[in-house]
């Protein structure tokens, strides 16, 4: 069984679609990643705030399975961490699998509760013709497949290091399964 670990960080102090990788982050209880556009007590991105400013920010952290990288990969799609916006990116761990409120203690203080998926845009086509179409589709049900990682809210403030273990701690029963935030 692998290890959960935490393969690389990123932020951008900028609107921008892709987000640079660096040598850590440091999360903010409350915030988010310090020094990231996204950061906030209440929502930051800009299609939101234009429906509602003062709603919660409910995506102050984005996670993304490094899997996800490997399967696009198969299809053709070429995809460095980052490169979807995501602040970090995991291996190890079925982050679409998690329910809603799983707690997630990336490194030595840091922690993240889980509020639910991102839901992927149209900039994913602008970023690679064709991907949007990889990472949302339909299941056997015809239910909507988010693959575009999750979102969370920061618990507790710390730096984050990419190679930091990521322990998972589940929500007491009943467990409510992810949906788009």
């Amino acid at each position: 069984m692998s290890t959960a670990m935490v393969t690389s960080v990123s932020s951008n102090a900028v609107y921008s679609f892709t987000k640079p990788n660096r040598d850590s982050v440091t999360l903010l209880a409350g915030l988010g990643v310090e020094g990231d556009v996204h950061a906030g007590v209440t929502v930051k991105h800009r299609s939101r705030v234009a429906q509602d400013p003062t709603v919660p920010n409910l995506r102050q952290v984005h996670l993304i399975h490094a899997e996800l990288f490997d399967e696009v990969l198969g299809a053709g799609f070429e995809v460095a961490p980052g490169a979807l916006g995501e602040n970090i990116t995991t291996r190890g761990i079925d982050l679409l699998g998690l329910p809603t409120g799983t707690r997630l203690h990336l490194g030595a203080e840091a922690v993240v509760e889980v509020t639910g998926l991102r839901n992927p845009c149209a900039q994913i086509d602008n970023y690679r013709h064709g991907l949007l179409k990889q990472v949302l589709g339909r299941d056997e049900d015809g239910q909507i497949v988010r693959k575009a990682g999750i979102m969370s809210v920061v618990l507790t403030g710390g730096e984050v290091w990419p190679g930091d273990p990521i322990r998972v701690e589940l929500p007491a029963e009943p467990h409510r399964p992810l949906e788009k935030v």
